[in-house]
């Protein structure tokens, strides 16, 4: 989302945003990038009142939960603005793998079937555009739910290109110990991933390289994850940290055994930029290398997940390799310039042409009419009552 939001800073575009989120000591203060911050009620029209103040051209959606609560409000009082969602990940996608890992049902059944699906594929038809993050999701999208390309956007993490002086900067493999991994524990894929390392993975490495330790970092530490906290085995419970980068080039190698999800991983996007080989499973690399070498490993078998994980940590020119291979990934399938121009040209067209374009979006015009006649007045039964206390 922040790479989002710079992408329209830097156009020069006044931004603001709006949350229904309670500020905390962890917030990102986006004041300080020039946006302004706005707060936005649930089943409240001071929401319809603030966006006839602010006269937005473009809306973005941070996932289809925003859409369904807030598009049809947009949709009323600034019918010519264009209504972007921002899918971050297909929910869906993520919630059915999880499904699966207990149960043997045909993926594609279960996919079609799934009832966020349903909801998460109404939005991103409600929407102008929707940018899509990974492009095994622009493929799932459109070869099993047939959505047309021109409602879809791929965007995924951006990066500047990494130079040769730039990959010299990194700290060496000598300068480098310990494993690590990260990610928030809130999601429910992470968690499980630490889980595996604990319980599956991190005591046969540790057996082979009793010297080495295991990092993980990540926020909303709660005390069932620190409780896996256990120093004489060399598993570290951090919990959140003031910059990712920090914990990164610390490390010589990444671990993310990660089973079910959706996207593109953060982490495994970061452990690149940083100059951190990786080792993750075929689902953790989805969408992010295209046809070229990991920037380490990929393996679904936690058996082979260990031998890799030792050989990685112990060859230097094995895990020069890997370093080099992240460089050329983030500098071919992540290069800001191949995608930021083709965002905006599609944004302008979708503006100069948006009568014609929604007409010919029927489905879209469908869904949202009947959206209309049931969150509308669902939102407004909830205002009324709320007035009333």
């Amino acid at each position: 989302m922040l790479q989002v939001l710079d992408l329209f800073l830097e156009r020069g575009d006044q931004v603001y945003f709006g949350s229904t989120a309670t500020k905390n000591e962890r917030s990102f203060d986006l004041n300080l990038l020039g946006i302004d911050c706005l707060e936005i009620e649930l089943n409240s029209s001071t929401f319809d009142i603030l966006l006839l103040s602010v006269r937005p051209d473009l809306v973005l959606f941070d996932r289809f939960i925003s859409e369904e609560q807030f598009g049809w409000r947009v949709a009323e009082a600034c019918p010519g603005a264009l209504r972007i969602l921002d899918t971050e990940d297909l929910h869906f996608l993520r919630n059915t793998r999880r499904s699966l890992l207990q149960s043997d049902q045909d993926f594609i059944q279960a996919v079609l079937n799934d009832e966020i699906a349903k909801r998460e594929i109404a939005s991103i038809y409600r929407c102008d555009l929707s940018l899509i993050i990974s492009d095994a999701e622009m493929s799932l999208l459109q070869e099993h739910f047939h959505i047309t390309p021109q409602l879809l956007c791929h965007l995924p993490f951006l990066s500047d290109p990494v130079s040769e002086e730039e990959l010299q900067q990194y700290p060496s493999f000598e300068a480098r110990k310990d494993f690590m991994t990260i990610g928030n524990f809130r999601h429910e894929p992470n968690r499980q991933s630490v889980l595996d390392l604990k319980q599956r993975i991190w005591p046969v490495i540790r057996e082979k390289l009793p010297e080495v330790n295991l990092f993980i970092y990540g926020a909303y530490c709660d005390a069932a994850m620190l409780k896996l906290h256990n120093e004489k085995e060399g598993f570290f419970v951090i919990g959140p940290v003031d910059q990712a980068k920090d914990a990164f080039v610390k490390a010589r190698v990444c671990l993310a055994p990660i089973r079910f999800g959706a996207g593109q991983k953060g982490k495994l996007f970061e452990a690149m930029l940083y100059g951190t080989p990786s080792i993750t499973t075929h689902l953790g690399a989805e969408g992010m290398n295209g046809n070229l070498p990991w920037n380490g490993f990929i393996t679904d078998d936690f058996s082979v997940f260990i031998i890799e994980s030792v050989r990685l940590y112990s060859d230097q020119d094995l895990w020069s390799g890997a370093q080099r291979n992240g460089i050329e990934i983030l500098n071919t399938c992540f290069n800001k310039e191949n995608y930021v121009s083709a965002l905006f040209n599609k944004l302008e067209t979708l503006k100069d042409n948006l009568v014609l374009y929604r007409n010919k979006n029927f489905i879209g015009s469908m869904l949202m009419a009947e959206t209309v006649k049931s969150t509308k007045y669902l939102s407004k039964w909830i205002e009324e009552k709320n007035k009333k206390k």
